[in-house]
């Protein structure tokens, strides 16, 4: 079939796959970006005045917000879960892969303290194979869910994710043998922010080895404040997420002159691309409305899974839920069209729980 060829080489499927068929590959799968312990706990009115949070908000913690973490830890009912946006999506592949355990890797920075042993034992839960930058600057990165009713009011201390540090753990032998050892890589541009130089290193091995380099736009922050480094990292990129939001920003600060989203995946496709041995697949979701994805040369529409508005609890796991679901038909080399399904049905799964936790095995055929 052609249209896997987009998407793998049949050298890396000899290499990855081997004779003995396996479908997964222990460490097959990369991801490195900001670790968080997400903290939920109920909360009542009183307390999100008390920090000036509205019901239904996503935002960085300030000073005034520092004891928040402590007080909502001591509520009576909290749960822990490894959190931020790339580990989210490494999890969630996990989860879709189920067996073996530990075909996904994750790098971040934590802290030496009580929140980065629950994190990384979180992450131990997920089957996750964390390999952590620990410091003990900052403090582990949280991101605490202020639940009121149907509401999550989200408050995030990056703290110590801020800090990884490529020498100091990357370019360690050891580390470094573990990004050989995958085929496909995904980071969230919010890594972008933190360590560009990270990302750049891993890029270009992936390219330079034909691999797959995975690589989300995040937030329109990303395209309008961190131009330079996205631009520095898009000619090594093989897949571009997004959603139209961040689309529409992207082809904005780019001088593309459309708001169409496929027009805008078609430009995305052309941008300049040091590997030609792979073409440029650019996949934009748009919340109840298609996912947009170039196919070759063509661009098409993905409808996604129906749902009834009323069983949708929070959509804030939603992107992070597809490219999850997406990368774990990737690294079986399934066909686009495939990873998208799968991507989808993640997403549904997990817009209907509170936070990006799902059940205890996929219904996923």
């Amino acid at each position: 079939m052609v249209r896997n060829k987009i998407l793998w080489s049949d050298e890396t499927k000899i290499e990855l796959f081997g004779l003995n068929s396996k479908r997964y590959v222990q460490n097959a799968l990369f991801g490195m970006g900001n670790p968080l312990l997400d903290i939920s706990a109920v909360v009542d009115k009183d307390f999100l005045d008390k920090y000036g949070l509205k019901p239904n908000d996503q935002i960085l913690a300030e000073e005034k917000h520092k004891a928040l973490f402590d007080e909502i830890v001591k509520k009576s009912k909290v749960e822990y879960h490894a959190g931020g946006s790339t580990q989210n999506s490494v999890k969630i592949a996990q989860w879709m892969i189920q067996e073996p355990h530990k075909v996904a890797t994750f790098f971040g920075c934590i802290g030496t303290d009580h929140f980065g042993e629950i994190l990384k034992q979180k992450a131990a839960e997920a089957h996750v194979d964390a390999h952590y930058y620990e410091q003990s600057q900052e403090p582990t990165g949280t991101c605490a869910a202020c639940i009121t009713g149907d509401n999550r009011s989200l408050v995030a201390n990056l703290a110590a994710a801020n800090c990884y540090n490529k020498e100091k753990h990357l370019d360690v032998d050891r580390n470094w043998s573990l990004v050989e050892k995958a085929r496909v890589y995904y980071i969230a541009g919010f890594f972008l922010t933190v360590s560009p130089e990270s990302i750049l290193k891993v890029a270009k091995h992936a390219s330079d080895n034909n691999k797959i380099f995975g690589l989300n736009l995040s937030a329109p922050f990303i395209s309008q404040f961190f131009k330079e480094p996205l631009m520095k990292v898009m000619p090594y990129v093989d897949i571009i997420f997004g959603n139209e939001t961040e689309a529409a920003t992207f082809a904005k600060e780019q001088g593309f002159e459309t708001e169409d989203i496929a027009e805008i995946a078609r430009r995305v496709q052309c941008l300049p691309k040091v590997n030609k041995n792979r073409q440029r697949i650019v996949v934009f979701t748009q919340g109840r409305e298609d996912t947009v994805a170039t196919v070759g040369d063509k661009v098409k529409m993905f409808p996604v899974l129906d749902i009834d508005q009323n069983d949708i609890v929070d959509t804030n796991g939603a992107g992070d839920a597809f490219v999850g679901g997406f990368l774990s038909e990737l690294v079986q080399e399934k066909p686009l069209e495939e990873c998208i399904r799968a991507g989808h049905y993640a997403a549904n799964v997990i817009i209907r729980r509170v936070g990006c936790t799902f059940p205890e095995k996929p219904d996923f055929h």
